[in-house]
């Protein structure tokens, strides 16, 4: 890679200060960059960086503020977290990706393997699968029967997608991630066992999900467990069957939703909150990291704590309670 500010501008509609003909050849984060490399400030917090930072170019918001000698060119834009990742991919798509089907793997009679696609070693396509241009599947995956795959998704190593699911165009599930394996769905019997209900639904997973790693979504007893477009799920989540998530939410690691829950759009989850089955989440929430959330949530709430409660609220009731030793010892 070997880029300029001036071209890097004209791709994130920047503005340069300084020498816009510098060789940049690296990303870096800006307290560890050398010569060469280019960094960006998005939080305030890392704003002094900015004084004695050895990066040659730096990305910033239009407003940022100099205050003393500056060393590295300046790229100004409107905000240098979304410019970065337009730039990144930018350069991602340049990237040579692999295509062809290496052997050994199995692809099953009467599947097609369309332009483009690429599937790994020890991978295994199943009997009626659909797979749409350009799609990566990499080694040791398996795809099962009647699965369709829109086009230029990428399925990771390792990634199981059981029979009968639907994932959309230019999705990522990422290595260790389970799609479609049985809802847990068992009748109480008098005799204190329990009776498996076969899960006979699927995984509909629309364009634009990312999966991350070691992440599970269970198939529905009856119909679809559904996934929105734009959805962002990280690493190490549940998705119990039947769940319905909408279009453009945020899930940070090791959420678990419960069976049958109901979430909106454009929701932002913390790490660790857990939603009870049989709920409905609104849309435009915001829900605190280790939130327990066991009833229905409304629109535009920025909730946290368990039960989760108005996030002003919680605040409050943690200073009271950092005081009740104090109340009891004045009874």
């Amino acid at each position: 890679m070997e880029l300029t500010p001036q071209l890097i501008a004209s791709f994130i509609n920047g503005k340069v200060e300084g020498d816009g003909n510098v060789k940049i050849t690296e990303f870096a984060k800006i307290e560890e960059a050398t010569p060469g490399s280019i960094t960006f400030i998005a939080n305030p917090k890392y704003s002094h960086h900015i004084y004695d930072t050895k990066a040659s170019a730096v990305l910033v918001r239009n407003d940022f503020e100099i205050e003393g000698e500056v060393k590295p060119v300046l790229i100004r834009v409107e905000d240098p977290y979304v410019a970065l990742a337009h730039l990144l991919n930018a350069i991602q798509k340049n990237k040579s990706l692999p295509e062809g089907i290496e052997n050994p793997s199995f692809v099953s009679e009467g599947v097609t393997v369309p332009e483009g696609a690429y599937i790994g070693a020890f991978a295994y396509i199943g009997k009626n699968v659909e797979l749409g241009r350009n799609v990566k599947i990499y080694p040791q995956a398996y795809i099962g029967d009647k699965v369709k795959i829109g086009e230029d998704t990428v399925i990771r190593s390792g990634v199981r997608i059981y029979e009968g699911c639907s994932i959309g165009s230019r999705c990522i599930i990422h290595s260790g991630a389970v799609i479609g394996a049985d809802g847990f769905g068992f009748a109480p019997c008098k005799d204190g066992s329990y009776e498996k209900i076969p899960q006979i639904g699927n995984v509909v997973i629309d364009d634009d999900v990312e999966i991350g790693a070691n992440t599970t979504v269970d198939r529905a007893t009856f119909g679809s467990t559904r996934i929105g477009k734009g959805t962002k799920l990280d690493n190490l989540i549940q998705v119990a069957h039947n769940v319905e998530i909408g279009v453009g939410n945020v899930f940070a690691a090791q959420v678990g939703v419960a069976g049958s829950t109901k979430i909106g759009d454009h929701n932002m989850v913390g790490g660790q909150v857990g939603f009870a089955g049989h709920i409905k989440v609104g849309d435009m929430n915001e829900i605190g990291a280790q939130s327990g959330i066991p009833n229905s949530v409304g629109n535009k709430k920025r909730i946290i704590g368990y039960p989760a409660i108005d996030a002003r609220q919680f605040a409050k009731n943690q200073v009271y309670i950092k005081k009740l030793e104090e109340l009891f010892r004045k009874k």
